[in-house]
C-alpha cells in the first residue's frame, strides 16, 4: 500500500445489540472483567496463558518444557512436548460418558444419512490408519484428500494424524491439474479420493479427475477410492484401491504415533492466484490448541449442543470448525454434502430442525442467497432450536446481518461475525456471545492472544476511525509455520510488509470502542481520485437498497480519477432498468458521499463465485476493465455465470 497510508473508512453504523441476559448467565465468557483479565494476561504473559491452557485442555504423552520460543515469523511452541490430534480429537472421550455420545450425524445430498459414535469414529479412524500404513505410508509422508462432504473424509484426516502423517486436502471443486500442481508441490505419496459426490442432483466425477492429474503427479503411487455414488470409474490394477475393501479385514486396534509439538499436522493450498500454490504448513500442538479454545469461546460449546458449520472441508473453516475444534472438544457436529437449494432452498433449514441444530456458522455470501430466495422458505421450518449464529469468509453488510438476526436468529440468538484466515488456523477476532454489544459489520474485538493493530504503510499505529492495514503485533500458537517447501516466500508474503508484524492482507479500522471492522483485502482498495475507498463499504450501501440482492464492487481504468467505480448489483426480484441505476446511483451517493459515486452499476442475474461462497471478483476486475480473463476459474461453483456476464458486456 505505498500510495498512501491510510484507507478511507465511509460505512457509518451505529446499531449495537446486546447479547440476551439469560445467554450471558450461561456463558462460557460471561463477564466484561473475565475478558479483559484473560486478554491482557495473555499479551503480557503469553507463555504462562498459553501453556495452562495446553496443560488443561490437551492430552499430551510427555510434557512440554518451553512454551514459546523465538519471535515472528520464526517462533516454536511447546517445546519438548508430545502429542496426538487423532488421540485428543477421539481416545479421551473414550473414557468418558462421550463414547456413546453422537460425533458426526451426516446426510448426503439424495437424503441418506448416518451417525458416527465417538467409539465408531474411533473404530474406523483406526482401522483406517492401518489400511495406509499396510500402504507403506510412514510418518511426515504427505497424503491428498480429494473427497466429497463425507465421513471418510473426517476419517482419513483422524487416520493420518494418527500416524503422523501430513494430510493435503483439496477442494472437490478442483480440476485435475490444480489436484497434480498440489501433489507435486507437496510430493504426496498417496491420493484418497472417492467415485464421485453429489451437488445439486448431479454427480461431481471425482475419480475421473484424479487419473487425469496423476498423469502429471510422478510422486503418487497409490489411490484409495471411496464408493459414494456408485458410477463408472477406472480401476488402475496395483494402484487403484477400494476403500471398503481395504478396510473390511483390516484392525480396530491402533495405537496413536507420538508427535512432536511442532510436527506438521497438515497443509492446505490457498486458492484463488495464479502462479505456484501456497502450501500453509500448520504444526499439531499449537493449531490444536487454538481450534480448541476458539471453539469454547467463540460458540460457547455445551455438552448438548448440536452444531453445524457449513463450510466444506476442503477449506480451513472445514479443517479447524468441523474437525479439529469440535472434535477435540466432544462436540456433536452436522455434515450435509450437497448444495444448500437441493432439492428446493428450504434445504439447510430442514436440516437445521430435523437435527435441532442449535449453533450455526455460514458464509456471508450464503445469507445473501437466502435473502434473494425469501423469507417464506426459514418461515416452513422450526429453527426454535438455534441458540446461536456464525459468520466466516469475508465482511458482512450490516444489512445482510440485520436479516441473520431478525429472520433466522429470530432476534434472540447472538451472532458471532467472525474474522481469520487459512493462515492463522483459527479465529482472531470475534465477538464474544455472552459479552460482546454486537453491532451490525464489526466482527468485534480480539480474542485473548490476539495483538492486532491497525497501521499505515510505514508501520505507524492509526487513530480510531481510520482506515488502514490490519496487522498482529504478537504471535500465537496456531499461526501458520511456513509455505510447504519455501519458507522465503513465507517470510516475504506475511512478514516483509510491516516488519516485525504478520500482515493479513486486509484492511480495516477500530473504532473509538476497540471494535473491528474489516473493511476487505487490500487489493480491493479503488483508489478514486487520490481516495482510497473499501469496495465492502460501497457494496454495503447498495445492499441497503430494498431492491438489491448482492453487490459487488471493482475498480476499473479511468481517465481522470485514475479509478473508477462499477458495481455489478443481483436485484431480489424482477428486472433493472435505467431508471433503477440511477437510482442505485443515487442511494450509494446519500448514504456514503459524492467521493463513492459509482461510474456504472450492472445488473446481472448472478455473480460467479466459488463453491464455498466466495465472490471471484478478480475476474468482475477483469469484465469491468474488458480485458481478457486469464485467471484460475477451476473453483467456480457455475461456469455458466462467468460466461454470460461475458457475453452482455461484449
Amino acid at each position: 500500500m505505498s500510495e498512501s497510508s491510510s484507507i478511507d473508512s465511509v460505512l457509518k453504523e451505529t446499531r449495537t445489540f446486546a447479547p440476551p441476559a439469560a445467554f450471558t448467565a450461561q456463558a462460557n465468557i460471561r463477564s466484561e472483567e473475565q475478558y479483559n483479565t484473560m486478554w491482557q494476561r495473555a499479551k503480557d504473559d503469553p507463555a504462562g496463558f498459553w501453556g495452562d491452557l495446553a496443560r488443561e485442555h490437551l492430552h499430551w504423552f510427555r510434557p512440554f518444557d518451553t512454551v514459546l520460543e523465538g519471535e515472528m515469523p520464526e517462533t516454536r511452541w511447546f517445546s519438548g512436548g508430545t502429542i496426538n490430534a487423532s488421540y485428543n480429537c477421539l481416545d479421551r472421550h473414550l473414557e468418558t460418558e462421550r463414547r456413546n455420545k453422537a460425533a458426526i450425524i451426516w446426510e448426503g445430498e439424495p437424503g441418506d444419512t448416518r451417525v458416527l459414535r465417538y467409539q465408531d469414529l474411533h473404530r474406523e479412524v483406526c482401522r483406517f490408519a492401518n489400511v495406509l500404513k499396510g500402504l507403506g505410508v510412514e510418518k511426515g509422508d504427505r497424503i491428498t484428500l480429494y473427497m466429497p462432504m463425507i465421513p471418510e473424509l473426517t476419517i482419513a484426516m483422524l487416520a493420518c494424524a494418527r500416524i503422523g502423517a501430513v494430510h493435503s486436502i483439496i477442494f472437490g471443486g478442483f480440476s485435475a491439474d490444480a489436484v497434480a500442481d498440489r501433489n507435486n508441490d507437496a510430493q504426496a505419496r498417496i491420493v484418497i479420493t472417492a467415485d464421485g459426490g453429489w451437488r445439486r442432483g448431479r454427480e461431481v466425477p471425482l475419480k475421473a479427475a484424479v487419473d487425469a492429474a496423476l498423469e502429471k503427479s510422478p510422486t503418487v503411487e497409490k489411490v484409495v477410492v471411496v464408493r459414494r455414488t456408485g458410477g463408472e470409474v477406472d480401476m488402475v490394477p496395483d494402484r487403484d484401491f477400494w476403500w471398503h475393501e481395504l478396510t473390511e479385514g483390516a484392525s480396530a486396534d491402533c495405537d496413536a504415533v507420538e508427535v512432536d509439538a511442532e510436527h506438521p499436522l497438515f497443509i492446505l493450498y490457498t486458492s484463488g492466484s495464479t502462479g505456484k500454490p501456497k502450501g500453509v504448513l500448520h504444526s499439531t500442538a499449537g493449531y490444536l490448541l487454538g481450534t480448541t479454545m476458539t471453539t469454547q469461546w467463540v460458540f460457547d460449546l455445551k455438552e448438548d449442543d448440536t452444531y453445524w458449520c457449513t463450510a466444506d472441508i476442503g477449506w480451513i473453516t472445514g479443517h479447524s470448525y468441523i474437525t479439529y475444534g469440535p472434535l477435540s472438544n466432544g462436540a456433536t457436529v452436522v455434515m450435509y454434502e450437497g448444495a444448500p437449494n437441493w432439492p428446493d432452498e428450504g434445504r439447510f433449514w430442514e436440516i437445521v430442525e430435523k437435527y435441532r441444530v442449535s449453533i450455526f456458522y455460514t458464509a456471508p455470501t450464503a445469507i445473501r442467497a437466502f435473502i434473494k430466495w425469501g423469507n417464506q422458505w426459514p418461515e416452513k421450518y422450526d429453527l426454535s432450536s438455534l441458540r446461536l449464529l456464525g459468520t466466516v469468509g469475508e465482511p458482512i453488510n450490516p444489512e445482510a446481518w440485520m436479516w441473520y438476526r431478525e429472520v433466522i436468529g429470530q432476534e434472540r440468538c447472538p451472532i458471532v461475525d467472525t474474522w481469520w484466515q487459512t493462515e492463522t488456523g483459527g479465529i482472531m477476532i470475534s465477538p464474544l456471545p455472552g459479552i460482546t454489544a454486537t453491532k451490525p459489520g464489526s466482527c468485534g474485538r480480539p480474542l485473548p492472544g490476539v495483538v492486532p493493530d491497525i497501521v499505515s504503510s510505514d508501520g505507524t499505529s492509526l487513530p480510531a476511525n481510520e482506515g488502514g492495514l490490519l496487522v498482529m503485533r504478537q504471535p500465537w500458537p496456531h499461526m501458520l509455520r511456513t509455505l510447504y517447501g519455501d519458507h522465503e516466500r513465507f517470510k516475504q508474503v506475511y512478514f516483509s510488509e510491516i516488519p516485525g508484524c504478520y500482515f493479513a492482507g486486509d484492511g480495516a479500522r477500530r473504532d473509538e470502542d476497540g471494535y473491528i471492522w474489516v473493511m476487505g483485502r487490500v487489493d480491493d482498495v479503488i483508489n478514486v481520485s487520490g481516495h482510497r475507498l473499501s469496495t465492502m463499504e460501497i457494496e454495503s450501501a447498495l445492499v441497503a437498497h430494498e431492491r438489491v440482492a448482492e453487490a459487488a464492487v471493482v475498480g476499473f481504468p479511468h481517465e481522470i480519477k485514475g479509478e473508477g467505480i462499477f458495481c455489478f448489483v443481483t436485484l431480489k426480484d424482477g428486472e433493472g432498468d435505467e431508471a433503477l441505476q440511477q437510482e442505485l446511483t443515487q442511494h450509494v451517493r446519500d448514504q456514503i458521499g459524492a467521493l463513492a459515486t459509482p461510474d456504472r452499476v450492472r445488473f446481472a442475474p448472478a455473480l460467479p463465485k466459488t463453491r464455498s461462497g466466495k465472490i471471484m471478483r478478480r475476474l468482475l476486475r477483469d469484465i469491468a476493465a474488458g480485458r481478457e480473463s486469464v485467471q484460475d476459474t477451476t473453483t467456480l461453483e457455475d461456469l455458466s455465470v462467468l460466461a454470460r456476464l461475458r457475453d452482455e458486456e461484449e
